[in-house]
């Protein structure tokens, strides 16, 4: 009996020894998603959420059948080359960048063999980080997740509100690569609506402070270009600009969530879910090169009541009614 019970107790001694080398083994064994994100852990909660659906839309699970390496830039852009270059070490079987065509640069600059999936604004085939959008070629697709004509339905949307101004101001990134573009659209669009356009440009939190400081007496609105730097500062510009009573329209929900009055823009959230599905797919053997660049189909128009009612602006009945989220 005695024998027994020391046999019995080896076997358990020597399971407690080796199931943790067994689940490490495991664990090694499995595919691993590097992903790269400009911002921080807490900062894009329902982008992340939305991008794990997309990957479990093709039968991955990150701890069940994938493993995830993350790494955060935490809004600094000059971060972005070592954190790349740390996931090319690791020998990850795919890279996925957030926040910008900074990440993707980032990683497109580390690797030219390791697939990437990116979620950009830009178009990437016009930044060249791919060679067309509908057959991107190289290691690298992704998802876009601005479109062509957005700045002249946002500046309609913001003049149903503000009817009776006509001096809008642009705020616009220099650094970003799509802004001549922005501000060549929404020139465009004004001079449609018969209206004035002021460019307004800064580049860091400080230039921020400083042009809001003193913001031109004249404009009497504000569109907020599309940037991911500007989406990191949401709630400083949300603060600057309620401290002005300036009526803003902004381009993702994020900003209204902050206390924004209004948005309208492509899902940035749908188009994380889409590189989640591509991910999947070249986990299962699909190459990045012959994955179209996709782009999300739906546009959100998210209104804040309670900004507007501290504003004293009354939004169109018309307005509320076809908005897809409503802050009162």
């Amino acid at each position: 009996m005695r024998l027994r019970n020391f046999a019995c107790s080896a076997l358990i001694v020597g399971a407690a020894f080796t199931l943790p080398f067994a689940v490490n083994a495991q664990q090694k064994s499995l595919p691993a998603i590097g992903l790269l994100h400009i911002a921080s852990p807490d900062s894009d909660v329902r982008v992340m959420a939305a991008f794990r659906q997309g990957l479990s839309e093709t039968g991955y699970a990150a701890g069940r059948n994938v493993t995830m390496e993350y790494r955060w830039a935490k809004g600094y852009d000059e971060r972005l080359p070592d954190l790349a270059a740390d996931l090319v070490r690791r020998q990850v079987a795919v890279i996925v960048t957030m926040g910008g065509s900074g990440p993707a640069r980032a990683a497109t600059g580390a690797t030219k063999t390791i697939p990437i999936v990116f979620v950009t604004g830009p178009d990437p085939a016009e930044g060249g980080l791919v060679a067309s959008r509908e057959r991107p070629g190289g290691n690298a697709t992704g998802a876009s997740w601005m479109a062509p004509g957005l700045e002249a339905k946002r500046l309609e949307l913001l003049n149903a509100v503000v009817p009776k101004v006509t001096e809008i101001g642009l705020l616009v990134n220099p650094k970003f690569p799509a802004a001549d573009k922005q501000v060549k659209d929404a020139q465009e669009a004004a001079r449609a609506r018969g209206l004035n356009l002021q460019i307004l440009k800064a580049s860091s939190e400080e230039e921020l402070d400083a042009l809001f400081a003193a913001p031109p007496k004249s404009v009497g609105a504000l569109l907020v270009g599309p940037d991911p730097f500007f989406l990191r500062q949401r709630k400083q510009i949300v603060a600057l600009t309620a401290r002005h009573s300036l009526p803003v329209m902004y381009d993702a929900r994020e900003y209204t969530a902050a206390g924004g009055l209004m948005s309208y823009g492509s899902n940035v959230a749908d188009a994380a879910r889409l590189a989640g599905l591509y991910a999947g797919r070249i986990l299962k053997g699909e190459k990045p090169g012959d994955l179209p660049i996709t782009q999300p189909s739906k546009y959100d128009l998210v209104l804040n009541l309670r900004a507007a009612r501290g504003l004293n602006v009354l939004v169109p009945p018309a307005l509320t009614e076809s908005a897809d989220e409503i802050y009162r």
